[in-house]
Order: C-alpha cells, then structure tokens, then sequence
C-alpha cells in the first residue's frame, strides 16, 4: 500500500517509515523542519518528504494516511488550524490511523505479512532506560541467532539503524507510555500486545498529559492486561508502582529482577563486572564496558525476557559482552588533551532528575573505577522535556545533581526560576538564560582532568562541539 506519514522525522514515526518501506510499501511523509538525522536516514531509504502540513498533500492520494501524535486540532492566534493537512483528512473523510495501530496491523500481528507468521513481540517499557534495555535486548536475540526485527527509539550501536523487519519471529519494541495520537489517548504500548512485557521501572513524567503518577500506573494495567496467560511480564521488584499496577491484576507468568532480590534474577558486584543470580543460584556474570547501576538493572531485565524466547542466561551474557550501548547515552563527543589531564565531553539523552542522577552516578562510579576519584564531573543541562518545562520537578534537580562538582543550567524559555530552584547547591551551580553565556561560564570553569556531561532530550543548540571548539582556542 501507500501511506503518508505525518509528523516522518519523530524516531517512532521515523522508524516505522522504515519498517514499512522494507516490507515493500510506498512511504511519502512530511514534518516541520525536516530534519537529520531522520530525514538523511529516510531520504537514504527512497521515502519523498516534505515539509509542513499543507492540505496539497492530499495529491498524495495515498491508502492511509498515518498520523503521528505530533498532530493536533490546535489553531493559532489568528484560527488558522496548525495542521491544516490533518483538516482536510478529517473534511475529505479520508482513511487514517496512528502509527502505534498501523504498525500493529501490518507488521507486529498481520497473519501473512512475515514468513513466520504474527511475531513474538518483546516490550520494553518503564520511564527510564526504554531506549537501552531495548537495544540491549535486541542485541541479545540478535547474537543468540534468533535474527529479531526491533524498533528503537534510538540508534542502537550494534545495529547502525533504529528500526529492522528482521528475518526471525522475535520483534523487540521500545514500548513508550506517552499517549497515542489526538484522537487516540491510550499510552501507545496498549497497541502492541506483547507475549513477553518488561516494565523496567515507574515513576512520574509527562505532566503534560498525565494528572498523577496513578494515572500512568492505569495505562501501565492496561498493558499489562494484554498479555496472554502463556506471556512473561519480567518486572522490577524494587518499584512500588509497579507493585500497584500488578495488584490490580495480572494473568500471565511474573519473573522479578532486581539487584539484591532473593527471587528471579539479581546482580551481585559492581555494575561493570557482576554475577547473575537466579533464583539465588549464578547463572552468569557480566563484564562490559558499560556503566552505572541502572544499566547493571537494564541488563538484568534484559536476560530476563530473552530467556522467555529460548536464550539462555550464559548466552545473554557473552552477548551484553560486546554490547555497544545507544548514541546520546554517555556518548563521547570529543576529547581534548591537557599536561595535567585530558578534558572529556560527553553527550546523553537524560531529562529527568532521575536519569540525571543515575547517569551522573554511572560516571562517576566509572572515574572510581579507573582510579580517577579526584576527577571533576561538570552538569551541563536543560530542563527541554514538557514534565520539566511546567516545572513539576524543580525540588529534585539539587538531589539529580548532587554528584556533579558543578552544574550549569540551561533557562532559556522557562517559566519557572531556575536559580532559585538551584540555590540550595550554592556556588556550585550557574545558570545562564542564553546559550553563548552558558558556553562562557562552562569554559571559564573548565580544567585539565574535567568530564563535561551535556544534558538534553533536544539538539541543545549544538553545544558539544561548540564547547570543544571553545576549549580547544583557549
């Protein structure tokens, strides 16, 4: 068939684009802006975009148009419609539907539209660390030979590309709690109807759809309510709002993780070099490259549901051996050398107080380890999700960046008071309203041995290589 994509260059509707023009459809799409490294990707692929949403692309005259959650009724000051492609959908009665239903019905569960049949569909859902458990899962499967298609809302190392049909039955899905399109207000996962579930972790985001942290828990039981009694649903023993969303049902196989947990799978040493335990029993042990407690709990969820699919632990192990993480997890964007110590910049996706947090700590467990303690660790953020722009979560930031020697944050365009938000931290922490006064507090901190951690779910204006450009004319 032909589909037009609205909304092409977001990473779901991005992968998805790619997905169906493996499987031999026709792909046209537009956006605003359109951008890289999405619209390189897609262009690469064949797929014709266009920018902006004007009603001219009816001429499309495509089967379906598939309409991302980027998508709405809203008007501006003057009542013109935003999306003024969506309207003429709407008036020309035209067929369309979300990317979540579509990719469920032609490449998740379609009786005939893969060799195997309707796939094993493995989601990775949780607040936090969806995009690398993911990746690691798939890399599981992959390494294990089960040549898995996966959609990731990423690009995972291993793979070079965010989004694969894949030759075997498996299919590993980031499996995303934000709704699903204007007209469908479902968390998108609801779509998916896994065999095996992985609810990573659970805590509150997205105020700018969900009231509560209850809220979020309820879309979760729906989850959870799609998964067949012969399903898996590995689950993180340490949270309790995961505790709750179980305690309203469940009707499938339970297998707890967790990192001291007497049942199911737990970890035991530090998060670069562990064993895995099941059942209290070593099943394996881990040595990679890779960082922090959380990625220790990612990895042990990880085992969990590749060992559903046949995957022993041992085999899951060797694997996450060679496992190469996510671009914009801890990626290190430059190095520049120093006579008393190289400055390190770093670039990673986390938005949240708690993915601050954890990656900071994942840092700096990583400096303790390679004997680096007296290594400085430089915050360099901005609160760019719409959870933290309404200002929901300002009483945590101190705490996200308690291990940071100092902490630079970015203001622009908040309407909440940043400095006070952070004054509890004293002089170790700056803010700046503009990007170039940022980039100058930055580099008149910066010292030879420093780790400059950047910050952001968005582009952050480029500030990685501008601040290696900056350093390296100092």
């Amino acid at each position: 068939m032909h589909i037009h994509i609205l909304g092409i260059c977001g990473t779901f509707m991005g992968g998805l684009a790619a997905l169906a023009r493996e499987a031999g459809h026709t792909v046209t799409g537009c956006d605003t802006g359109v951008y890289p490294p999405m619209s390189d990707q897609l262009r690469a692929l064949g797929i014709e975009l266009v920018e902006g949403y004007d009603a001219g692309q009816l001429a499309f005259n495509p089967d379906v148009f598939v309409v991302g959650n980027v998508v709405s009724r809203a008007r501006d000051a003057g009542g013109q419609p935003k999306f003024p492609l969506m309207e003429a959908i709407l008036d020309a009665g035209l067929p369309y539907t979300s990317g979540p239903q579509w990719l469920s019905g032609h490449v998740l569960h379609h009786p005939t539209h893969h060799a195997t049949g309707p796939r094993h569909v493995l989601a990775v859902a949780g607040t936090h660390g969806k995009t690398t458990t993911t990746s690691m899962l798939a890399w599981i499967l992959e390494h294990a030979g089960l040549q898995p298609g996966f959609l990731v809302g990423g690009v995972p190392l291993n793979f070079g590309v965010s989004a694969r049909l894949g030759a075997g039955n498996s299919f590993v899905i980031e499996a995303d709690e934000y709704d699903t399109a204007f007209f469908d207000k479902r968390s998108k996962f609801v779509h998916y109807r896994p065999r095996t579930a992985l609810l990573n972790n659970l805590e509150f985001d997205h105020a700018d759809i969900f009231d509560d942290l209850a809220a979020i828990e309820r879309q979760f039981h729906h989850l959870v309510r799609t998964v067949p009694a012969s399903g898996r649903i590995v689950v993180n023993a340490g949270e309790a709002s995961l505790g709750r969303v179980l305690a309203q049902g469940c009707w499938s196989e339970q297998v707890l993780f967790g990192k001291d947990t007497p049942k199911g799978f737990s970890a035991h040493g530090e998060p670069h070099d562990f064993e895995v335990c099941r059942d209290g029993q070593t099943v394996a042990r881990v040595q990679w490259a890779i960082s922090g407690v959380h990625n220790q709990l990612n990895a042990l969820a990880a085992i969990a549901a590749a060992e559903h699919v046949g995957v022993a632990p041992a085999l899951a192990a060797e694997a996450l051996a060679g496992f190469q993480n996510v671009k914009r997890r801890m990626e290190v964007r430059g190095v520049l050398p120093r006579s008393g110590g190289d400055i390190t910049v770093y670039d990673d996706f986390a938005h949240h107080p708690t993915a601050i947090h954890t990656t900071i700590d994942g840092l700096r467990r990583q400096l303790d380890a390679a004997g680096k303690q007296g290594d400085r660790i430089l915050a360099i953020f901005e609160p760019r999700s719409n959870t933290m722009k309404l200002g929901t979560m300002t009483a945590q930031l101190p705490w996200s960046l308690e291990q940071a020697d100092l902490a630079f944050c970015h203001a622009d365009g908040l309407d909440w008071d940043a400095r006070a938000a952070l004054a509890p931290m004293g002089a170790r922490a700056q803010v700046a309203d503009k990007l170039d006064a940022l980039l100058a507090q930055v580099q008149a901190a910066a010292r030879p041995g420093d780790h400059l951690l950047c910050m952001s779910n968005g582009g952050f204006g480029g500030i990685h290589a501008r601040l290696l450009e900056a350093l390296r004319r100092a």
